[in-house]
């Protein structure tokens, strides 16, 4: 957890290369379609357009799952970016999407080097009315927490943190020196809605203009959801089958506040469940389609209000200096 006592202006490197990626899940049409379009964009306008400060890459990250409409092949792509599976043993058995988490770990990476992509933005869709959000491993990014609040100041956005460790982080916008997932829905996968699109479009569209004429950002306050606990479905102790669906009151209120003793499940006989934690928390992801497999019912965060530093860009003075510190750190 970071603290609040933050210096008044923090040096950052300039921005120089941004990934934007599409199609992790390869049945998460927004960013399916939105990356298709950038890429068609570019193509028109390549022979006139002039050198940018911000190179930005396009990427289809799960080019088979895109093709078949399905979240996967054979395993989460958005799984396996740990530091244990990008470096683990390959055969000939190894799941489609170790070997293509190999791949953009090259292409992107490596993660945790300076040669990896200075930020990552993987687009993803979600069954839950969670609206717009960025997900982001670290509530002390300035980078990421600056890209929130610009955006915010342009679009209805919330910030989600997952405390998770460099090492132990899984998702594919880790493998940048930051990043996040931009997160939008209600959306059922396998569809594409105007509106949905049409909403992560200008969301990307603030953070590559962020991104673009990044130079200084002042510092200030922003809400961070940081969370703290999932629910599974209620269950057969014998067969593992649900037993109850997430209670009528709480199905699609997303990021408003649970109460101790509110309904939580409503068994399959109609008997109400309610949730008995100790404190009021933000519930999200609320009965997502794709976290069924995966035991989850929901998420609960707790907000919290996160200072952020004023940041400038580093002189080329100051970069030398970091390249030299960083290579004699290298070599000890």
């Amino acid at each position: 957890m970071c603290s609040l006592q933050t210096p008044p202006v923090v040096c950052l490197p300039r921005l120089s290369r941004v990934a934007v990626c599409g199609g992790t899940h390869g049945n998460e049409m927004s960013g399916i379609y939105l990356v298709k379009e950038l890429l068609k964009a570019r193509k028109k306008v390549m022979e006139d357009e002039e050198e940018k400060p911000v190179s930005v890459m396009l990427v289809l990250s799960n080019p088979r799952a895109v093709q078949q409409c399905r979240r996967y092949i054979d395993t989460d792509l958005n799984r396996c970016f740990t530091h244990a599976t990008l470096s683990g043993p390959m055969s000939d058995t190894t799941p489609y999407e170790i070997i293509r988490s190999r791949e953009l770990n090259t292409m992107l990476g490596p993660k945790g080097s300076p040669g990896a992509v200075d930020l990552v933005c993987d687009l993803h869709n979600t069954t839950a009315n969670m609206g717009l959000c960025l997900i982001s491993y670290s509530d002390c990014d300035w980078i990421c927490l600056h890209i929130f609040r610009h955006l915010q100041a342009n679009v209805p956005l919330r910030y989600i943190h997952f405390d998770v460790s460099n090492k132990e982080s899984y998702s594919l916008d880790s493998v940048g020196k930051h990043g996040f997932a931009m997160e939008i829905g209600p959306q059922p996968h396998g569809v594409v809605r105007s509106n949905v699109y049409t909403a992560m479009k200008a969301g990307v569209q603030h953070m590559l203009d962020w991104v673009s004429f990044f130079n200084s950002g002042t510092g200030g306050f922003v809400d961070v959801f940081t969370m703290v606990k999932r629910f599974d479905y209620p269950r057969d102790s014998e067969t593992h089958d649900i037993t109850a669906a997430v209670h009528p009151q709480l199905q699609d209120r997303d990021f408003c506040l649970l109460h101790p003793e509110d309904p939580l499940f409503q068994t399959f006989s109609g008997e109400t469940l309610r949730y008995k934690g100790k404190e009021p928390l933000y519930p999200f992801f609320i009965n997502e389609c794709a976290y069924y497999e995966k035991g989850i019912a929901l998420s609960l965060a707790r907000k919290r209000r996160v200072m952020i530093p004023a940041i400038r860009v580093q002189t080329e003075q100051e970069e030398q200096s970091n390249e030299q510190r960083f290579t004699s750190e290298e070599e000890e």
